[in-house]
């Protein structure tokens, strides 16, 4: 395994200033303050940038959707963590960053210099580019993130859903759309429910098998899939791109994880999809200082990252590079497996396994991922 030195910070004024902004509260800094409180690190001050006073754990929101749990089953509390880690937490979020001067602007109007800064603010859903590609989105889409607003709104739904059938659109046809519709499902069984899947098969990013599992699964589930894309939303309907009105009460936006507005203009280097560019080490290709993990990275798997894994594997992998980088000692390359356990909830305490070419199903995988993703919060909330 190769190691890269860390490039020091230069200040003609020979003053070495040494501040280390965590920007969000994302899996991977959840685990970089676990890290902090068992191992301090040295000659750094240390502020954590978060809105919300938790972490809605995002591998859970399908089982809270279908009722399996409570939203306070999916939380991991920040406060305990902050405390125990002995760092600095302002209750803002990122309003701009300027990389050249290493300065991040936030909400408040505030901003914040710093010596190193690691960005894992989570996955986001660009309401400025969505409304560009579907207009009406913005004033009509329920959408699944920021997950703190949409946990507070889906119980809502699910009240007048016990009222009156509903016609729920869920748009997107990846992993978190499947989910989110046979979750749906399970909680709203009079419900009207059409998964707008795009223009890609349903679940084209698994193998063949896992495609048919899905497929067989959403069918015997009453869920009508549509390989169309949504262009619009009206309040009553969802336009298609093959010209047709889609009836709908509520649509849920699932679509994919895309660039945080604020990344415009920061002076990063991107990807061709808009996320920071990063190393084997999780460093900025341009700015040195930089480090980023999860959703906001060019080296993410974002269907590895709904399952907790990509949180288990590579926050470890981040808090030892920020120390190191402190330190002014080598980095170590952090390599994503190449097979892992991937589980997609179906809604009714049953699961499709995936490791590899090879797939299971059944309640037994169900339980499987509620062990995984209990587990996983219980390592974070405080004892007790």
């Amino acid at each position: 395994m190769t190691e890269t030195e860390p490039t020091p910070l230069q200040d003609t004024r020979g003053y070495h200033p040494r501040e280390l902004v965590l920007l969000g509260a994302g899996h991977g800094h959840v685990q970089v303050l676990a890290s902090l409180a068992k191992h301090p690190m040295m000659g750094a001050h240390i502020t954590l940038v978060a809105p919300h006073p938790r972490q809605l754990y995002s591998g859970m929101v399908p089982g809270f959707v279908a009722g399996h749990y409570t939203l306070e089953d999916c939380v991991i509390p920040l406060e305990p963590l902050v405390r125990r880690a002995g760092v600095r937490w302002l209750h803002r979020s990122v309003k701009a960053l300027d990389a050249d001067s290493s300065t991040v602007l936030l909400d408040d109007g505030s901003t914040l210099q710093y010596s190193w800064l690691s960005v894992n603010t989570g996955p986001v859903q660009n309401r400025t580019l969505m409304e560009r590609d579907m207009p009406g989105a913005r004033e009509h889409g329920l959408f699944v993130r920021p997950i703190e607003t949409f946990g507070a709104l889906w119980p809502k739904v699910v009240e007048l859903g016990q009222q009156k059938p509903l016609r729920i659109a869920v748009i997107g046809g990846g992993a978190a759309g499947i989910e989110l519709a046979m979750s749906v499902r399970f909680r709203l069984p009079t419900a009207a429910i059409t998964l707008v899947a795009g223009n890609a098969p349903v679940g084209a990013s698994y193998p063949a098998a896992v495609q048919q599992r899905v497929q067989a699964a959403l069918k015997a589930r009453r869920i009508t899939v549509l390989q169309d894309v949504a262009l619009g939303l009206n309040g009553h309907e969802v336009q298609l791109g093959c010209g047709a009105g889609l009836a709908c009460d509520v649509p849920l936006i699932a679509t994919g994880a895309q660039p945080a507005p604020w990344l415009t203009g920061s002076g990063l280097a991107v990807d061709a999809q808009g996320f920071i560019a990063v190393d084997a080490c999780q460093r900025s290709t341009s700015h040195s200082q930089v480090f980023a993990a999860g959703d906001i990275s060019s080296r993410m798997d974002r269907t590895l990252a709904r399952s907790g894994v990509y949180a288990v594997r590579a926050g470890p992998a981040l808090a030892t590079n920020l120390a190191a980088a402190v330190a002014g000692r080598p980095l170590k390359p952090h390599q994503p497996p190449d097979t892992t356990l991937n589980l997609l909830s179906c809604g009714d305490r049953s699961a499709i396994a995936t490791w590899g070419k090879l797939s299971a199903q059944g309640r037994w995988v169900w339980w499987l991922k509620n062990w995984i993703d209990r587990r996983f919060i219980a390592r974070f909330r405080p004892a007790g």
